[in-house]
């Protein structure tokens, strides 16, 4: 009995002593493909002896830094081969990754494979948060924790894996946002062939890769942002883009409704039959009068007429029109980013109060069209048929 206690105490200590082991490469997918990418160089895709390489690149092959970097690209797959061996050779889906023969599209895909769906750590978070905003580091813990990644490397996980995201392309800023994209989105947006003709195509594709049709709509989950939206990188949709996705989508979390913004149902800056639906039958519609944008007040008229819960926002250096003045409007300081992000919390604090208000008592809808022709309601049976 005694031995066999002993036996066992002896094998905690060796755990112990080996501690449990990283499962993902100890560095990030760009720092190994430098190794795949020196490898195509010198022996133009053909294996290389390893001493040879080592000596172009003028790194010492023994070194420790030089071990972790063969044994990195090996773990992603970008090699055969492990730091004691003689020659080292990239694999069929290495090659792909570093060939710039190939298309971007395959080779995208390619680097995908290897970088995040090979790794299955990577691959379970890339498949809870894909097509998400990027989740606080603090969630992004709690979900590689539920994976099973031992707990001394943890934060390490999630800081690859974000780099890696960032590196291939599928963290994004959208909308305001850092989001993480599909394989999907991110290819859609690669054009078939450099040309002005291709990159039109696969501008349209993403689009309509993008679009919320009707079929899919659930307006009773739907809160649609009426917004001056403009043209990329014009002001306006910097600015949409910033109250979009720092102010109003966190504000309505809680909510559970999905924000909406016409750029997604159809082309902005047109009044569509798609609008118009959802200006008549989602739940809730938030309006930002900032810019005096006549769309916006177009828009806003029709969701009035409706009689339907609205809450407005409108940058604190625009002038409220008078029609619109005696309608509780809440005004964003946007002087300089010193005004406005100490008090972030509170604009989006005041913007769910508002929701919440709206959504608890939506017959008590009030403005101008309602004050003064309390007895006009559109009619929306047709539209909920």
């Amino acid at each position: 009995m005694v031995a066999t206690e002993e036996i066992e105490r002896i094998e905690k200590a060796r755990g112990r002593k080996r501690g449990a082991q990283r499962p993902f490469p100890a560095g990030s997918f760009n720092e190994a493909k430098e190794l795949a990418d020196a490898i195509l160089l010198f022996g133009s895709g053909q294996p290389v002896r390893r001493l040879s390489l080592f000596d172009h690149i003028e790194k010492a092959p023994e070194s420790g830094a030089s071990r972790q970097w063969i044994t990195n690209a090996s773990k992603y797959g970008l090699i055969k081969g492990s730091y004691a061996a003689d020659f080292l050779e990239l694999t069929p889906e290495g090659a792909k990754a570093v060939d710039e023969e190939i298309s971007k599209r395959e080779q995208t895909k390619a680097r995908v494979k290897l970088a995040i769906e090979d790794i299955p750590p990577f691959q379970k978070l890339f498949e809870r948060f894909s097509g998400n905003k990027l989740p606080a580091k603090a969630a992004l813990i709690d979900a590689a924790k539920e994976i099973a990644i031992p707990e001394r490397y943890v934060e390490e996980a999630v800081d690859t894996f974000i780099v890696n995201l960032r590196d291939l392309g599928l963290l994004k800023t959208l909308s305001g946002a850092e989001r993480i994209v599909t394989l999907d989105h991110l290819l859609d947006s690669i054009p078939i062939k450099s040309t002005p003709e291709s990159r039109d195509a696969s501008s349209i594709a993403h689009s309509r890769g993008s679009l919320v049709t009707l079929e899919h709509a659930d307006f009773d989950k739907t809160c649609f942002y009426i917004t001056p939206i403009g043209d990329e990188g014009s002001e306006s949709r910097r600015h949409s883009d910033l109250f979009l996705g720092s102010i109003v989508e966190p504000a309505l979390e809680s909510f559970q409704l999905k924000v909406v913004r016409a750029d997604a149902i159809d082309k902005p800056g047109v009044i569509t039959r798609q609008i118009i639906d959802y200006l008549l039958r989602a739940r809730l519609v938030i309006a930002d009068l900032s810019f005096h944008n006549p769309n916006v007040f177009y828009e806003l008229a029709i969701r009035h007429a409706a009689r339907l819960p609205v809450v407005q926002v409108v940058r604190s250096a625009d002038r409220i029109p008078f029609d619109l003045n005696q309608v509780r409007t809440i005004k964003i300081d946007t002087t300089d980013i010193y005004s406005l992000v100490p008090k972030i919390d509170t604009f989006r604090s005041e913007i769910a109060n508002q929701v919440r208000r709206a959504l608890e008592d939506p017959d008590s809808v009030d403005n101008p069209i309602s004050t003064y022709y309390p007895n006009l309601k559109v009619d929306l049976e047709d539209q909920k048929r």
